[in-house]
């Protein structure tokens, strides 16, 4: 039987032509969020699928693992945290109860930025976007009924990564836990603070000394620990683009990279540690492709650029979660419909773990009803929907193939742009990063006041609400109790052990040996995140942005 062959010209001619005289389409254009144009169809291209490779294998574009879901689930991680430690602590265990998988720890900015929650910084902030932790007591407290080696545990920290990781650990030796065992991961992304959130503290050189001393110890004392998340999240919060997303976060995760190299350390000891956090937007198909683009893109990197032999080096594997900047404010019930697509999308892209945003994040930090909503959407996807069942259920697809090579084309475009400005560093300097992503958003919010963009319930299918559903309130004196705390557990701790282990650490950072033993025992003599911050800033100054 002869082989019938494509004619897309006369599919054209004879059936779309006399339709769209009738007819005309929706839009003159039709492109995804990244502006890339978008066919009325697709069609097998020449081109080798066998290119694609096999899950488990080298570029990884199907998936880092074998067998994927149906070995496992990705693990299900609710980001959760607020006012103190005992308040979180409960959220934890409400969540343990209703079947999350692993724990997910936010942050209140003080503890980001390296005050103490008595500092004059904290006032107003104390609890406020995550928990309040000053000293190892409040991570005692946060942890309180959880045997660390028997959960999995991401701590969103950058600035202070090194000195909550430090308290992890020292948590995790009082209950005398195999640190061999111990797994997670924390974000220990300082480049993306500079570039979209702003909660950094030192210079970028000292800044990136941290990181690498991250990845140098936990090699040989935390082997299973995820040294970093490498975050293209907030970049996309600010306003970049899916292409810019993949190639900001790996343009920064190159030069991490260079930096644990220059440091001496072997690629192939560090590479299998890095872990990479994405997000997930609306645009369906176009984040699908974007997570196998990175994919493939970092697994050449690797390969290519670092020459690493390990194949557990290239694989990126990654946490997603989905656009706190999508919600919106207005029927926030719409908010389920919209996460729901978007976790949806980060599950057939292949994710390894996931957090659901809860309808009324637009609104404040959720309740416990929205929380457990946003676990049943991943709960639904996992047990009901099949599409775990066999591995990158859209490999193959004319339109996702064809947009992961174009996001993959476009990435490898910017990266060679930040590598010819000097590297991930010298171009946030530059502003570079800066302007890209500020000019996105104004397109972006200019597509939205035309209507070419629509976003329901927001500039189309409005309504008139009165509705004020409830909403989750931090209690103002939240301060007051961790201040009480903070001078409980300095008049009770051994004062002269604190202020040795502290000068110790400053000398060690004038010297520039690694400093995750240093800060460990100065967590363990009950020093503040404040107190060690501060010995550190005496050394190398704050940034400031020019």
């Amino acid at each position: 039987m002869k082989k019938k062959t494509i004619d897309r010209g006369r599919w054209e001619r004879e059936m779309v032509d006399p339709l769209l005289a009738r007819t005309p389409e929706r839009k003159k254009e039709f492109q995804t969020d990244s502006g890339i144009p978008i066919d009325r169809l697709y069609l097998p291209q020449e081109r080798s699928y066998e290119a694609l490779g096999f899950p488990g294998e080298y570029p990884f574009t199907r998936g880092v693992y074998p067998t994927m879901y149906r070995n496992r689930y990705w693990t299900m991680r609710q980001y959760a945290g607020y006012g103190t430690a005992e308040e979180s602590n409960k959220r934890y265990l409400y969540l343990i109860e209703h079947g999350t998988t692993g724990l997910s720890v936010a942050f209140d900015l003080p503890t980001q930025m390296g005050y103490d929650s008595d500092h004059p910084m904290a006032e107003g902030e104390v609890g406020k976007v995550g928990v309040a932790i000053d000293s190892l007591a409040d991570m005692e407290t946060l942890f309180k009924g959880i045997r660390l080696q028997d959960v999995t545990t991401s701590m969103t920290i950058n600035a202070t990564a090194a000195i909550l990781l430090c308290m992890y650990v020292a948590l995790a030796k009082k209950q005398g836990a195999d640190l061999g065992r111990i797994s997670g991961t924390i974000q220990n992304d300082i480049l993306k603070e500079y570039i979209a959130r702003g909660t950094h503290i030192y210079p970028p050189s000292a800044s990136l000394r941290l990181v690498t001393d991250v990845f140098d110890w936990c090699r040989t004392n935390l082997p299973r620990w995820n040294t970093i998340s490498i975050s293209g999240y907030h970049i996309r919060e600010a306003g970049a683009t899916a292409v810019q997303e993949v190639a900001f976060t790996l343009a920064n995760a190159i030069a991490y990279v260079e930096a644990a190299r220059s440091r001496g350390l072997n690629v192939d000891d560090f590479g299998p540690q890095l872990s990479f956090f994405f997000n997930a937007h609306n645009n369906f198909f176009e984040e699908i492709a974007k997570f196998r683009a990175a994919r493939r893109l970092w697994a050449r990197i690797m390969k290519e650029r670092f020459r690493a032999k390990n194949p557990e080096t290239m694989k990126l594997r990654f946490h997603a979660q989905t656009g706190g900047s999508t919600l919106a404010a207005q029927q926030i019930d719409t908010n389920v419909v919209r996460v729901t697509l978007q976790a949806l999308a980060a599950v057939l892209g292949g994710c390894q773990s996931l957090h659901t945003n809860s309808r009324d994040e637009a609104l404040a930090l959720p309740t416990e009803e929205s929380v457990r909503l946003a676990l049943r959407t991943q709960q639904v996807i996992a047990y009901e929907a099949g599409v775990a069942d066999t591995v990158d259920p859209v490999g193959g697809s004319y339109f996702v193939e064809a947009l992961t090579d174009e996001i993959e084309r476009r990435a490898e475009e910017y990266i060679r742009k930040i590598d010819d400005l000097g590297g991930a560093v010298r171009a946030i300097e530059q502003q570079f990063y800066q302007r890209e992503i500020m000019e996105s958003a104004y397109r972006y919010q200019k597509r939205i006041e035309s209507k070419d963009q629509i976003i329901v319930g927001v500039n189309e299918f409005r309504l008139q609400e009165d509705i004020q559903p409830e909403i989750l309130r931090i209690d103002e004196s939240i301060r007051e109790k961790q201040m009480a705390r903070l001078k409980e557990i300095r008049s009770r701790r051994d004062g002269s052990a604190a202020e040795s282990a502290l000068g110790r650490l400053r000398r060690a950072a004038e010297a520039g040996q690694n400093l995750i033993p240093f800060i460990l025992t100065a967590v363990e003599t009950y020093a503040t995140v404040g107190e060690i911050s501060d010995s550190l800033r005496n050394v190398w100054g704050e940034y400031r942005e020019s």
